[in-house]
């Protein structure tokens, strides 16, 4: 999974050091095989289900620094994005350059369906909506919502290195990723998905 996230941080050139932060020797070691190299690995107490991703940048630039290397930008690429390409970054690279008052760009898709029409389900299945009666609204007249998609994220170090714990989700660009390139991989169904979307775009580039 993780080759496809390194490939495109490798085809996109847009990098001085590709980094995997990880505590896992076995993911130290494929990556290796990979044709990457791990500069240091990341310490087990940044390495649990509940570390926020800022601490973790935030040790890669310090660590970096006391051995005398630094960086102005660092972009963070998530290890489950099978479906991003380099051009995503390169687009994102793009849009940061042509805003420089702005410090960071947010990669992020549009909400499959107006997030106006969600419901809560409650454990006997009686459904509740979140915004009663914005069912009746019309998808058209609705204004366009985005999430995080979870593949990259550019960042300033100097933000990295002063942020506190989670950091903020303030000040981003949103560089539009298209919906078919965007799976939160977390169940099996997810994956099942994933695998249907890369077969897909692999067959529709092939026709093309």
């Amino acid at each position: 999974m993780i080759s496809y996230a390194l490939q495109a941080a490798k085809e996109s050139k847009l990098f001085d050091v590709i980094h995997v932060s990880t505590d896992s020797e076995r993911t130290a070691q494929t990556v290796t095989q990979l044709g990457f190299s791990i500069d240091f690995m990341r310490p087990m107490e940044l390495a649990d289900d509940h570390t926020p991703i800022m601490p973790v940048l935030k040790y890669v630039l310090e660590t970096y620094h006391d051995r005398g290397i630094e960086f102005e930008e660092v972009t963070l690429i998530m290890a489950c994005v099978p479906l991003l390409e380099a051009e995503d970054l390169i687009q994102a690279s793009k849009l940061k350059a042509e805003n420089s008052h702005q410090k960071k760009v947010l990669g992020v898709a549009p909400y499959p369906v107006a997030v106006e029409w969600a419901f809560k389900r409650h454990v006997d299945g009686t459904m509740l909506p979140v915004q009663p009666g914005m069912f009746s609204v019309r998808s058209q007249d609705l204004d366009v919502k985005y999430f995080d998609a979870g593949l990259f994220c550019f960042l300033s170090a100097e933000e990295v290195l002063a942020s506190e714990g989670a950091g903020t989700d303030n000040a981003f660009l949103g560089q539009i990723v298209p919906k078919y390139k965007v799976v939160d991989i977390d169940e099996p169904e997810d994956w099942i998905l994933a695998e249907a979307l890369y077969i897909g775009l692999k067959n529709i580039k092939n026709i093309r």
